[in-house]
């Protein structure tokens, strides 16, 4: 990274960057400004793909490719893509900003308070990721042939949840980019056996059961408060031998409702032979659906929203008023005339976890037969309030002076005709 690269805010294509939120194996993260040329602006997520893979020929075909498919879902429940280009030769790819957690963050920061996620929320989290799912698997282009999308990636880094409880599946397809040739870093891939389906871990060709597998993971451990996988000691995280097998132990009991059903979905889905699994991602969300329902466990975004504020509402205030500040920073500026070499007015913020390839999810303690990690809780940024609408509503002129004098002539005129016709019309008439 060069000591131009560091410096913020800056300009990148039509965007201005000014925090650094993340990096990972595969990309460098900003929060950014996007303006139009009528003064409207939003904020949005910048993945600046790293130069490695950018100049990788094979890796920018099938991610190009991967990411237009991508780019034509459009569901409440998927991360909406904005952009993608390349700029400074370097690939990028602008997505919706979600203001709040991803899920592994989320799980760090239950195990860091000790705040239990209670299980009407975490079923609520895994209904929203298969029904993004089975939007995406079912997705036809406008001659009704199926567009084949796999997500291929399904993990907690890449579930974002917004303080307002919504549930978003991001990063569609990029999985795919990213074992496209041997010059992608092994950083970029590390961690991915722990939520790779066993025929993904073996080769062969994938369909929507893979990302429906990865689904039963994350429930697993929801459930469970433990990685489905345990790391062995000194690696970095789960091993492709340990996709491969796809061992899958009993889930402990915790006096869920109806309980032994609720394993019966997680274990089909997390069935080693594709075959026994659920045939899609919307029969298994149709069956959480009707467990959730009958045994009361249903969660509206509303009431985890409130959950997320009640647990996390100071540290929500405290970063929400430090991005704020940040972005008002560059709001103030006359972002026309910034030059290219403008000092940092943002100082470049510590590398958050979003997105970031190869850590391991923090489970809720409540949940653990581990002990919490220490970890900080990495500070994902806010979105400040919208413009006031009388930036957009230029009020009316008023009227020239002289004009206002015409109208007041014309209106003593008018008054002055009146009076003589009802004086005529109320005079009495002669006597007989």
């Amino acid at each position: 990274m060069t000591a131009a690269d560091e410096q913020l805010p800056r300009r990148f294509g039509r965007f201005v960057l000014f925090d650094k939120i993340g990096e990972g194996g595969m990309a460098r993260i900003y929060l950014a400004k996007s303006s139009t040329g009528l003064g409207g602006d939003r904020r949005v997520v910048v993945k600046q793909i790293l130069p490695l893979l950018s100049d990788n020929s094979e890796f920018s075909r099938l991610f190009i490719d991967e990411a237009k498919l991508s780019a034509k879902l459009t569901h409440g429940s998927i991360a909406q893509i904005i952009d993608l280009g390349r700029e400074e030769g370097r690939l990028y790819i602008a997505m919706e900003y979600v203001e709040g957690f991803d899920l592994r963050e989320l799980l760090r920061a239950c195990s860091k308070k000790q705040v239990p996620l209670p299980v009407e929320f975490a079923l609520l989290i895994v209904s929203e990721i298969l029904r993004a799912l089975d939007y995406a698997h079912r997705k036809r282009d406008e001659n009704g042939k199926k567009l084949g999308i796999v997500h291929r990636d399904v993990s907690p880094s890449n579930v974002l949840i917004s303080f307002e409880g919504e549930v978003k599946l991001c990063d569609f397809g990029i999985a795919r980019a990213m074992g496209s040739g041997e010059d992608v870093p092994e950083e970029a891939i590390q961690g991915k056996a722990g939520y790779m389906s066993p025929e993904a871990a073996n080769g062969e060709s994938l369909d929507g059961r893979a990302d429906v597998f990865a689904a039963g993971i994350m429930l697993w451990e929801l459930l469970a408060g433990r990685r489905l996988y345990r790391s062995a000691k000194g690696s970095s995280g789960p091993s492709l031998e340990q996709a491969q097998q796809a061992v899958v132990p009993e889930l402990p009991a915790r006096g869920y409702p109806d309980e032994a059903r609720l394993h019966g979905i997680a274990m089909k889905l997390l069935s080693k032979d594709r075959e026994k699994r659920y045939a899609d991602a919307h029969d298994a969300l149709r069956e959480l659906e009707d467990y959730v329902a009958e045994n009361s466990l249903v969660a509206s975004p509303l009431r985890f929203g409130e959950w997320l504020m009640e647990h996390f509402g100071a540290e929500i205030l405290e970063r929400r008023q430090h991005n704020e500040q940040a972005a008002n920073e560059v709001l103030d500026q006359d972002l026309d005339g910034m030059p290219e070499k403008q000092q940092p007015v943002v100082a470049p913020q510590a590398a958050a976890s979003l997105s970031a390839a190869g850590s391991e999810v923090q489970i809720p303690a409540a949940f653990s037969d581990r002990q919490p990690k220490s970890d900080p809780v990495s500070a994902p940024s806010f979105e400040p309030p919208p413009p006031s609408l009388q930036a957009f509503v230029r009020p009316s002129e008023p009227a020239p002076e002289s004009a206002g004098k015409a109208w007041l002539w014309i209106a003593l005129a008018v008054l002055a005709i009146v009076a003589v016709a009802v004086y005529f019309m109320t005079r009495p008439g002669p006597t007989p």
